[in-house]
């Protein structure tokens, strides 16, 4: 199969917010990791790094899961390939 100008357009749109969604991951994962038991405050009556760690990093987790579906179903449908209901 012959891939059209449009198909090249929309996997380079995916694969694009593909890498900025990773290098967020990343920095949440390792950077911001390594570096929060040197942010000596409370959040929410626990120290930052705990929070991060336990729960920071799970937050941010979930909403690049969802903001990966939301603008993939808006490509999805700019490029005419979503899912129809059955």
């Amino acid at each position: 199969m012959q891939l059209t100008e449009k198909h090249r357009e929309y996997w380079r749109k995916n694969l694009k917010i593909t890498a900025v969604l990773l290098v967020i991951w990343f920095f949440v994962t390792y950077v911001l990791g390594y570096f929060a038991r040197d942010l000596n405050f409370n959040f929410f009556g626990w120290p930052f790094s705990v929070w991060v760690g336990g729960q920071g990093a799970l937050i941010v987790y979930v909403l690049l899961i969802g903001y990966y579906a939301h603008y993939m179903n808006k490509l999805d449908i700019e490029y005419g390939v979503e899912e129809g209901e059955e």
